[in-house]
């Protein structure tokens, strides 16, 4: 692949993508000064599983702070090049997010030994701080060096949506409020693969049209930039 095959074109396209990134700073820096600021996510998390229920990772193209932060601050200065294929493997993806959880679980437990004290809260803000914190440098690295969206390929978060995501389409409901790319003629593609260069997940579109003429992919994370880059205006998300 090509190091310039990728475009960086604006993704931001709303009020919330723009300026959400300031979540994330006040989460994750804020946070080191006034911990409660951590118990934030926990509102955060309970947004992305209900919405992963009905219509996938939408949230992750929508509302993410950290996404925002990837695409708003990170992609101008990031190389944009090809995502290694092994950090967006199923090992990798599995693995990191059974470490993720394990090491998670472990500290909820130290921390919930000292309910009733007065630093409580405090202590249960600080571990959703220090995640934050740490997916701002580790995934700002990436961002940086990789692509913007480097780190959301393997996200517990984005795994955690898409297991919600499969309960929603195994209960019948996800198939009537889904939101998917949908191309309305086909044969008026050019088949330049621009919706695929100015994919932030670097997912194809164009190579992978189903039988409702919709990108039906369980990694789409809905964003729209596809649909608004295209040039002759037959995508949407519907």
């Amino acid at each position: 692949m090509k190091k310039n095959y990728y475009l960086k074109k604006n993704r931001t396209f709303t009020f919330v993508r723009k300026y959400g990134w300031i979540i994330t700073l006040l989460i994750a820096i804020g946070g080191l000064w006034q911990p409660k600021l951590g118990l934030l996510v926990l509102f955060i998390m309970s947004g992305l599983l209900i919405t992963s229920f009905f219509t996938g990772r939408y949230w992750c193209g929508n509302f993410c702070p950290h996404g925002s932060l990837f695409d708003k601050i990170f992609l101008p200065i990031s190389k944009n090049i090809e995502i290694p294929k092994p950090l967006k493997s199923k090992p990798m993806i599995i693995g990191f997010f059974g470490f993720f959880m394990f090491n998670f679980i472990r500290k909820m437990i130290n921390i919930f030994s000292n309910w009733g004290n007065y630093d409580f809260l405090d202590k249960l803000g600080l571990l959703f701080v220090n995640t934050y914190l740490m997916v701002l440098i580790t995934g700002g690295l990436m961002a940086i060096f990789v692509t913007p969206r480097t780190w959301c390929q393997f996200c517990p978060m984005g795994t955690m949506q898409k297991f919600s995501y499969s309960l929603g389409k195994k209960t019948g409901i996800a198939k009537k409020t889904d939101k998917k790319i949908t191309i309305s003629n086909p044969d008026l593609c050019r088949n330049c693969g621009l919706c695929s260069k100015v994919c932030p997940f670097q997912l194809e579109p164009h190579k992978n049209w189903n039988e409702n003429n919709q990108f039906d992919n369980v990694n789409c994370i809905k964003c729209s930039t596809c649909v608004e880059y295209c040039p002759v205006k037959i995508l949407s998300l519907k």
